[in-house]
């Protein structure tokens, strides 16, 4: 069977809904795992057809959204696929992290159990993460950390500060009354400058008086500061973590020391 490519989406003759939206399954063009689902209107498929980047139309805020836009997590895209009814599009992508806002690889981290057939395994299925290919299981949110064993919940937990990008880039969008995120925004770039020096402070204090639970506490709030002035600048959590370790693959090609 040969693929047919239409190259105008008129001519493909879509069918958007009532409202001008088509279902967009997102799928992982290298392990084929599906990542996420969202709704796409004509404008945000032409966007992503022109730009080899996923848009797509927020239902609740009635607008345009680049997937990854404020995290750095952005999806390239490889091809766009239609169903035989024309009603749902299929996007293969590669993926720079996370799809989902929770933080995990796909936003299809949950199972139903199907009744259990006599001899079959509890919830009647391979478990998300199971049979990944070499290297899946490194990516933020899948599988285990850095394909060693990682104690419970340590993935999530290094997961954690992607998800956080995308719950600061939804509270930066809400009204300055609305959200301290928002309002800190609001008051332009010095006040979120500030307060990296106010809290910077704080840990220096904590870390002077050995006072380990509260360097924690300050240490939390100086990173939680740091990601809003990324996000201010345009930088995502994960280009810090590439030139981190761009730094010691450098150090240790060299023979230096890590």
């Amino acid at each position: 069977m040969s693929l047919k490519v239409i190259k105008d989406p008129i001519e493909a003759g879509l069918k958007f809904d009532e409202k001008g939206l088509i279902p967009a399954v997102v799928q992982d063009g290298d392990g084929g795992e599906v990542l996420m689902v969202a709704y796409m209107n004509g404008e945000s498929l032409q966007r992503t057809l022109e730009t080899g980047r996923t848009w797509f139309y927020s239902r609740s805020r009635r607008e345009l959204w680049e997937k990854g836009r404020t995290s750095g997590n952005l999806q390239e895209v490889e091809a766009v696929y239609f169903d035989c009814d024309a009603d749902t599009l299929l996007v293969r992508v590669k993926p720079a992290g996370p799809a989902c806002h929770r933080g995990s690889w796909s936003c299809f981290e949950d199972l139903l159990a199907l009744r259990e057939a006599e001899g079959a395994a509890p919830g009647g299925g391979a478990e998300p993460g199971k049979g990944a290919k070499p290297g899946e299981r490194d990516k933020p949110g899948k599988g285990v950390m850095s394909g060693k064993g990682a104690k419970p919940g340590e993935e999530d937990l290094a997961a954690f500060p992607f998800a956080l990008e995308e719950i600061i880039g939804e509270r930066r969008r809400r009204k300055a009354g609305e959200s301290y995120v928002a309002s800190l925004f609001a008051r332009g770039p010095d006040a979120l400058l500030k307060k990296i020096g106010e809290e910077a402070g704080e840990v220096i204090i904590a870390a002077k008086n050995e006072d380990a639970g509260e360097l924690v506490y300050e240490a939390a709030d100086l990173l939680f500061h740091l990601l809003l002035v990324l996000q201010a600048g345009g930088v995502g959590y994960r280009q810090v973590l590439e030139e981190l370790k761009g730094r010691h693959q450098k150090k240790t090609a060299g023979g230096g020391p890590a």
